[in-house]
């Protein structure tokens, strides 16, 4: 689960770092404003304070990149001529035309190319360029 979600992991740990270092540093210039008027520490006026001065950023840093990055992405995804559908629909004539071509072999060439591809459940995993670079009788079903 770490290892799948690498990136997300580290982002919330990036977060969850600098949340509590803001609210730390925070603290502190909030102790020694107090003081230096002579009132005071209150827990209140502070949570109230940093509450929002966090929303206030979230507002302007993290809502504007999280519509950004995710918004169009999304719009990207679901719309776009780049965008997955295209791709199975490619994929779709691609076998269509090795079963027409192939034959009887067609399956077993197309469940190696799925297989080297790690091709399950409709996505891609990465893959080696081996098969790729060979070229005569070994390359993928015995196709050249």
């Amino acid at each position: 689960m770490f290892k799948k979600y690498a990136y997300a992991w580290i982002t919330v740990g990036f977060f969850l770092f600098s949340l509590t270092g803001h609210w730390l540093f925070g603290w502190f210039a909030f102790v020694g404003e107090q003081q230096s008027h002579g009132q005071s520490v209150d827990i209140d006026a502070y949570l109230m304070e940093m509450g929002r001065d966090t929303f206030e950023n979230w507002q302007s840093e993290f809502l504007q990149l999280l519509w950004q990055v995710v918004g169009l992405a999304y719009f990207l995804y679901i719309g776009s001529p780049s965008s997955k559908e295209n791709d199975d629909r490619a994929e779709a004539k691609l076998d269509a035309l090795i079963r027409l071509n192939a034959g009887e072999n067609a399956e077993a060439i197309i469940a190696e190319i799925d297989k080297h591809f790690m091709r399950t459940g409709g996505h891609a995993g990465p893959y080696a360029h081996d098969l790729e670079t060979r070229r005569g009788p070994e390359r993928i079903g015995g196709a050249t």
